[in-house]
């Protein structure tokens, strides 16, 4: 045996769970990623997905990208630095920017390519890059691959933030980078008091808002919009991958910055550029978005619902704050994945979230909403899952 598999070997958690019946990962879906999803050939309730205003499977969003396909091929084959750029990509960066108030905007392959390319970019040896302890792996990775001095503070404490911020050199780039909602808890950033801080000591401020476009702010705008605070971030990053049914991710910011990540950020430099049929459904899907407000309207009333359900039972929801709703379990991992899997044999799809992603104590069932679900689904949920609660000794 070579030393690499043995390697491989060596890692063997996956290999318990499949033997014990509770693996929960790869579960193959076999229809469209709607309210209601078949596994197995068996229909499944789905409140794991991130598809916030449900476009995944509009037929306006499927009939764009068919014929952008027919024009335009099934791979722009190359990089946007090369050959792969198309004028779709710079009609729709032209959309994103105007959509989110920022000068200009650039297009990467996913939304973890985004934060990769954009956090390893900005800053040097003698810069500083702070993070929120619970921001995504995408912009842990990217910060690893940055030659800046990186400093994490504890979860949307800012006072912690101030705390780190009073070390760094003040003439150095300090970009704070943070998630616009917390895709595991659903909590939102303090950014009116990042901002004081970011103004006080002359850093920069970076927002995620893969889980917050389609969700807050006006027209479902993110963040920045939801606290009237645009001008005062300095990059927004968003996902095609949630709310506009896609796939890929964008930053947008002003023309230094966009114009110099656009020459020097690697992951989009030396990726394959979106294809067209990507494009052509997110550009629908901003349409359609800012069109229809109803739909952003009911996402909002069924959070507000199914969160005061889950409390009416005893269920912790936590700090919730939008349609990502924390279901606390705070066991140990097997419990979270026994439960997660008899709830899915009862028809009932969530994702769960184990230690050491989150700490033990803070396991949970993560339930998600869609602006598609409705009233009657998530009594279905609700009542299935309280039962499940109950039969664990969790409430």
């Amino acid at each position: 045996m070579t030393p690499l598999k043995e390697f491989c070997l060596k890692y063997t958690e996956p290999q318990r769970l499949i033997d014990k019946g509770i693996y929960p990962y790869y579960r193959a879906i076999e229809s469209e990623q709607g309210t209601v999803v078949k596994i197995k050939g068996k229909d499944v309730l789905m409140f794991g997905s991130n598809s916030y205003l449900g476009l995944s499977n509009d037929p306006r969003l499927k009939e764009a990208a068919k014929k952008a396909t027919d024009k335009y091929g099934t791979s722009c084959s190359g990089s946007r630095f090369l050959n792969g750029t198309l004028d779709a990509h710079v009609q729709l960066e032209e959309k994103l920017a105007k959509l989110v108030g920022k000068e200009e905007a650039l297009c990467y392959s996913t939304g973890f390519q985004t934060n990769l390319g954009v956090v390893s970019d900005l800053g040097g040896r003698e810069d500083y890059v702070l993070l929120d302890s619970l921001d995504h792996a995408s912009i842990i990775e990217g910060s690893r691959l940055s030659f800046s001095r990186v400093l994490k503070y504890a979860h949307n404490d800012m006072d912690a933030l101030e705390h780190k911020l009073k070390i760094c050199a003040p003439e150095s780039v300090k970009l704070i980078v943070t998630d616009g909602v917390f895709s595991m808890e659903g909590d939102i950033v303090k950014l009116d008091r990042m901002v004081e801080l970011a103004k006080k000591y002359n850093a920069s401020i970076m927002v995620d808002d893969a889980h917050s476009i389609g969700v807050l702010g006006e027209q479902g705008r993110g963040t920045a919009s939801h606290f009237g605070l645009t001008d005062d971030v300095d990059l927004i990053m968003g996902t095609f991958s949630k709310s506009f049914g896609s796939l890929g991710g964008f930053i947008a910011a002003d023309h230094e910055i966009i114009h110099y990540l656009r020459n020097t950020s690697r992951s989009v430099m030396f990726s394959a550029s979106m294809p067209a049929a990507n494009v052509a459904a997110v550009s629908c899907a901003i349409d359609i978005m800012l069109s229809e407000p109803e739909r952003i309207k009911h996402l909002w009333a069924l959070t507000t619902y199914a969160r005061d359900a889950f409390k009416s039972v005893g269920i912790d929801t936590g700090h919730s704050e939008t349609p990502i709703i924390p279901l606390f379990v705070r066991g140990d991992n097997d419990k979270v994945l026994t439960l997660t899997r008899d709830l899915l044999e009862d028809g009932i799809f969530v994702c769960p979230i184990l230690s050491p992603a989150v700490p033990k104590e803070s396991t949970l069932v993560r339930f998600a909403l869609m602006a598609t679900h409705t009233f009657e689904q998530v009594d279905i949920a609700v009542d299935k899952i309280t039962k499940a609660f109950k039969k664990f000794e969790i409430i």
